[in-house]
């Protein structure tokens, strides 16, 4: 997820390093922070496979930056990752976090509703924190009040995307 916010953001508008960690720690920090022993050989490994270049221009006050610009390659990279997500991408709430919040590069409509959907049919299974053998386990079904609400605070929130996926992909089909 960190290769795919790398070229989401750089999608938008070239940054330099310092920027662009800022940009991704407000996304994701608050769950998996971005160090610059984790975000600089991500880059490097970006700019080898030609997704990205560098180029150094002057700083506003003194030392000179490396401003860091998507390819060509790049972009068709991000839209191919947003395009072809499924699995963790889909089920995993901070990774899916982070693929919506590039999804709108995705020029294709069809292809928003696509990975949209795998999400709604990922949402739609049932499902619990808590189980009873092979049974998911409901609130309701619960005497531990703790339990109990991390299963109503996720009810509430499943509820909530389902809605808000049900009124996109209506939208994205008419589109």
């Amino acid at each position: 997820m960190l290769e795919l916010s790398i070229l989401g953001f750089l999608y938008e508008t070239p940054l330099h390093g310092y920027q662009l960690r800022k940009h991704i720690t407000a996304l994701t920090g608050h769950v998996r922070p971005v160090g610059e022993s984790t975000l600089y050989p991500a880059i490097k490994r970006l700019e080898k496979a030609g997704l990205l270049v560098r180029e150094v221009q002057p700083g506003p006050a003194a030392a000179p930056r490396q401003v860091l610009t998507l390819t060509p390659a790049g972009r068709d990279e991000l839209r191919r990752r947003l395009a072809e997500a499924e699995g963790p991408d889909i089920t995993d709430e901070n990774r899916w976090f982070t693929l919506l919040a590039f999804l709108r590069f995705l020029d294709d409509s069809a292809a928003q509703a696509a990975v949209l959907r795998r999400r709604l049919a990922f949402l739609e299974e049932p499902a619990s924190f808590f189980y009873a053998g092979e049974h998911p386990l409901r609130a309701e079904d619960l005497d531990d009040r703790f339990r109990q609400g991390i299963l109503t605070i996720a009810r509430a929130t499943s509820q909530a995307e389902l809605a808000w996926l049900r009124t996109t992909l209506t939208d994205l089909e008419r589109a």
